[in-house]
């Protein structure tokens, strides 16, 4: 018989990370094998008797106890050199894949799918599914962008920047644009509710019931938001929407207005109403930098959680559905936070610009 083996010993957090290794049901079955033998030899069990019980050789729980006691449970879920599955296709046929992707074209479409490309080199099409996943390609994927190309864009950027991250002392902060346009969508058939093992559902068709505007500001600091639902967006909306502004702020404070390039907000009727108010004070972002304006980030919340997926029988429900969202929003409000400096941003639009240069 087997004279038993000395009892491995363990603290009490290497013990914690083989009984992770052994439960967790991602932990390939080789490292939780593995995982297994040295707490049975901490225990005290023989290695005979744990090569038994585990049914593998006696040599293999040997060789474990040796790579714990040299590198620990890190030891436990490292590949020697050579072994292990090998390589499906050839390092060679996997640079052409990646430069196909990134730099060719196929003749009858857009993009490459998996399929297309898996046609080409002879593969499967799992095998390109994985080394795109393994490479973070995408070309299913398209994103939109446009680059400014207002002559005072560096200037604009750190005026509106530097009022994120500076705010002015006793001053008030508002994003405000407006949302036009908004459609009060009723579907032609009523939708199926959600059920287990089954979305639920609403007809891909509609009726149009009128649409409205959401003039909105948002309160940087606090994210309390100010709005007003009209029939249309002129310069004589938004001078209302400004004198709703003007009465609900606090009077001793002054105003700062971050505000897009629409022409509403340039109009002379309003700029003579600014020269009465002169605790107004406007900030314009730069042209095509709509991102720039928090104010946008607070739509998209509104369209996703509440517009989007709603059905509206006339106007004065969708009206009411956005101010009921206005109420339980400032009711509990959460701000955005800005933390990208503008030199940062700069560096960057500087860096796209070059690509571009390059590209055309």
């Amino acid at each position: 018989m087997w004279a038993s083996a000395t009892a491995i010993p363990l603290s009490s957090a290497q013990r914690h990370a083989l009984n992770v290794l052994v439960c967790a049901p991602s932990t390939p079955q080789g490292v939780a094998l593995r995982a297994t033998i040295i707490l049975l030899a901490a225990e005290g069990v023989a290695n005979s008797s744990i090569a038994s019980q585990l049914r593998v050789s006696r040599p293999t729980v040997l060789l474990w106890r040796s790579r714990f006691g040299e590198g620990g449970a890190d030891a436990l879920q490292k590949i020697g050199k050579g072994r292990g599955r090998k390589p499906i296709i050839p390092g060679s046929k996997l640079e052409r894949i990646i430069n196909d992707t990134l730099h060719v074209k196929p003749n009858d479409a857009t993009h490459w799918s998996t399929r297309m490309m898996a046609k080409r080199h002879g593969v499967s099409h799992m095998v390109v599914q994985r080394v795109w996943e393994a490479h973070h390609l995408k070309p299913h994927l398209v994103r939109t962008f446009k680059l400014s190309n207002d002559k005072r864009f560096i200037e604009k950027l750190e005026d509106v920047v530097g009022l994120y991250l500076s705010p002015p002392e006793h001053a008030l902060l508002f994003c405000i644009d407006e949302k036009s346009q908004i459609q009060a969508l009723d579907r032609t058939q009523p939708s199926l509710p959600l059920k287990q093992g089954r979305a639920g559902t609403m007809t891909h068709d509609y009726k149009r019931n009128g649409t409205t505007t959401l003039f909105a500001a948002l309160d940087v600091l606090k994210g309390v938001v100010i709005g007003e639902c009209m029939p249309r967006h002129r310069h004589q909306e938004f001078l209302k929407f400004l004198r709703k502004i003007d009465d609900t702020a606090e009077k001793d404070k002054d105003i700062h207005c971050i505000v897009d390039n629409y022409g509403t907000h340039k109009h002379p009727n309003v700029q003579a109403w600014l020269l009465k108010h002169p605790r107004f004070h406007f900030h314009f972002i730069p042209t095509s930098s709509s991102w720039l304006n928090l104010v946008e980030r607070w739509f998209m919340e509104i369209t996703h959680k509440r517009i989007r997926r709603g059905v509206f029988h006339s106007v004065g429900q969708l009206i009411q559905a956005i101010e009921d969202y206005i109420a339980h929003n400032n009711a509990n409000p959460k701000p955005f936070v800005w933390t990208k400096k503008a030199d940062e941003i700069i560096e960057k639009v500087n860096r796209c610009k070059a690509i571009l240069n390059t590209l055309h």
